[in-house]
């Protein structure tokens, strides 16, 4: 077996003791309404985290001009989130927007 594959399988097994050792702490814990209630924040924070500065950043520098097709498409993505609740028809309205969108600035 060659180095990539042991050290993959590695890098496996480390990251499923870790999630697991946390598993384990807290099952036996009881955790306060208080964490519970900070904790639902933790999911749109890291979202926000990753996708704002890939809509407001396309260049390195801040761009909210309607030139920025990322952030048209991520703002029509967002109304369409809205609206209807559709994951799946977010990612696609999105994804088709930033595509026509490009096409027709030429990037």
């Amino acid at each position: 077996m060659s180095w990539l594959w042991l050290t993959m399988i590695a890098a496996g097994l480390l990251t499923y003791a870790i999630r697991l050792s946390f598993i384990q702490l807290f099952a036996h814990m009881d955790i306060p309404p208080t964490v519970k209630r900070a904790l639902r924040f933790v999911p749109p924070a890291v979202l926000s985290a990753i996708v704002f500065p890939e809509l407001l950043l396309p260049a390195g520098r801040l761009d909210l001009s309607l030139g920025n097709s990322r952030l048209l498409a991520g703002l029509l993505a967002s109304l369409v989130a809205w609206r209807t609740k559709n994951v799946f028809l977010t990612i696609l309205v999105g994804m088709a927007a930033l595509l026509l969108l490009q096409g027709f600035q030429g990037e």
